[in-house]
């Protein structure tokens, strides 16, 4: 029976990643796996992580199931970091949150629940737009669509998106990205979303916020405008969130959907739904990234400090950007850049080609995505000024 099946082209970053290691180059820089890392180039685990970790071994009693709807100290500790202490929304019990296997389980059980009770509509994704969410989407049978979200001059375009959301037919999703827009970096404006607000009313749109990032952008609360400017101002809406980035938690896979109703009783009807829905894809979470969460937010001492982690990550990335910038000035390239240092999170959108990508990778030792999307945090102070005379070689 197996003989019929194809081997297909293996994943392009996991591909990156193998490259990169087999590389004996000693100047070389991995700009494309989108994990957080030091100026040593370690994705560190974060002093909170640790402390709370040491916390839970001397507590923990018990290795049972968690339920469908995962850790509940992680899912209201979560939903009031989303939502905000003061949430109108949160105090009427309108948002159902779910604990998920990572951000990624988080759009795939969305993509679940709106396949069976939303049928036939359509989702629209920023284009360009994380490369997995159109798989998952597409896998789950819905109709995936674009919006443009960058021009040809490599910024963004957001006339052009606005436009593009007005012809949206009534009743379909939109997407939309919290913060540190992936994989471009260019962010809305509070203005802005005002405006897709007034869109996403007016033509009747369910949006879906993915918030993979909060923290990474301007700060915690900064960041979250956008989800709580809807949260209180719409009837109906999705929130996928991680803790992958913010909390270092990449391989534990914390993550949650959230989902706003109309009222009290409507929320309970749609929990029960996503019960449903969790319980046939994966059946329960993970547990011990949760309950590392839940501990952290769960202690004020250990909630500050996190704060200051991240505050410290957010730090390096913005200075990194700076620097970038400045590291392309000797070359007379600096205006042409200036756009890395106003977009926000790990990624930017640098225009440049595949073929450019390619040289960069083949002459320099320097891996990046064929997009062009480059990892900010994978940069060094000891690699800036030689990844930016590469990039000056092959734009050239």
């Amino acid at each position: 029976m197996f003989e019929r099946i194809e081997r297909v082209p293996g994943d392009a970053i996991l591909g990156l990643i193998e490259a990169y290691q087999q590389d004996t180059n000693p100047n070389k820089v991995d700009l494309g796996v989108g994990v957080y890392r030091d100026d040593q180039g370690r994705t560190p685990v974060l002093a909170t992580v640790k402390k709370a970790e040491e916390q839970l071994y001397q507590q923990e009693a018990t290795k049972s199931y968690i339920g469908s709807h995962g850790d509940t100290r992680y899912t209201e500790a979560v939903t009031r970091m989303v939502a905000g202490e003061d949430s109108a929304a949160l105090k009427a019990q309108r948002i159902s949150t779910t604990q998920t296997p990572g951000g990624t389980g988080a759009l795939r059980l969305a993509a679940d629940f709106l396949k069976s009770h939303l049928s036939g509509r359509a989702i629209w994704l920023s284009d360009p737009t994380w490369p997995n969410h159109p798989a998952i989407f597409d896998a789950a049978g819905i109709e995936v669509k674009r919006y443009p979200y960058v021009n040809a001059d490599n910024r963004l375009d957001f006339e052009a998106m606005l436009a593009a959301l007005g012809e949206v037919p009534e009743g379909d999703i939109v997407l939309l990205h919290a913060c540190c827009h992936n994989p471009t970096g260019f962010d809305l404006s509070e203005d802005q979303w005002h405006r897709v607000l007034e869109v996403v009313r007016s033509r009747g749109l369910l949006p879906l916020i993915d918030f993979a990032y909060q923290g990474f952008g301007d700060g915690l609360d900064q960041d979250a405008f956008g989800v709580r400017l809807f949260l209180e101002s719409l009837d109906e809406l999705l929130i996928t969130t991680s803790c992958s980035k913010n909390f270092g938690l990449y391989r534990e896979r914390t993550g949650a959907l959230m989902v706003l109703a109309t009222d009290h009783e409507q929320m309970h009807n749609v929990r029960t739904q996503v019960a449903i829905a969790a319980r046939e894809n994966y059946s329960t979470p993970p547990s011990h990234g949760a309950a590392v969460v839940a501990e952290i937010l769960g202690s004020q001492a250990l909630t500050e400090e996190w704060k200051q982690e991240l505050a410290d990550m957010r730090g390096r990335i913005n200075g990194l950007r700076s620097d970038f910038v400045a590291a392309f000035r000797p070359h007379g390239l600096e205006e042409r850049f200036a756009f890395i240092a106003e977009q926000r999170g790990m990624f930017s959108y640098t225009g440049l080609t595949q073929e450019q990508v390619k040289r960069l990778r083949d002459e320099f030792s320097i891996y990046m995505v064929g997009s062009g999307r480059a990892n900010i945090a994978g940069l060094s102070e000891a690699s800036l000024e030689y990844v930016a005379k590469a990039i000056a070689t092959v734009v050239k």
